[in-house]
């Protein structure tokens, strides 16, 4: 599924914990994490706008502690007719994550930072 597609998907999305597979939106942020059980795939998000220098990483936090998992990722600006957003994705190939463990994703010109929380 293209960026574009998940943007005008998640409209409807929750905040609910997902297993491995979840699009979260808060603010002006969204995030798309895909996978099964505790194993993600790919994860990615978008900011609503775009300029030069946005950028994002994704971060875990699991009993308390925040981990980087990855280093800061420029992200694509796109438009799809009168919409403009930023858009970044990461194949995690599989990479597996502690039971109850957040994963977020953090842009560098937004306050937002949605989490999805990797779960059996």
């Amino acid at each position: 599924m293209t960026t574009a597609a998940v943007v005008f998907l998640s409209l409807a999305c929750s905040i609910a914990p997902a297993h491995a597979d979840a699009t979260i939106e808060k603010g002006k942020v969204g995030l798309s994490v895909t996978g099964k059980g505790l194993s993600v795939k790919r994860a990615g998000g978008w900011m609503d706008g775009h300029g030069t220098g946005v950028r994002a990483l994704l971060y875990t936090v699991y009993k308390g502690e925040r981990t980087d998992i990855t280093r800061w990722k420029d992200a694509t600006p796109i438009t799809a007719g009168m919409t403009k957003f930023s858009s970044v994705d990461w194949n995690l190939k599989g990479r597996r994550f502690q039971n109850g463990t957040w994963l977020c994703i953090q842009f560098n010109q937004a306050d937002d930072t949605p989490c999805a929380e990797i779960h059996r």
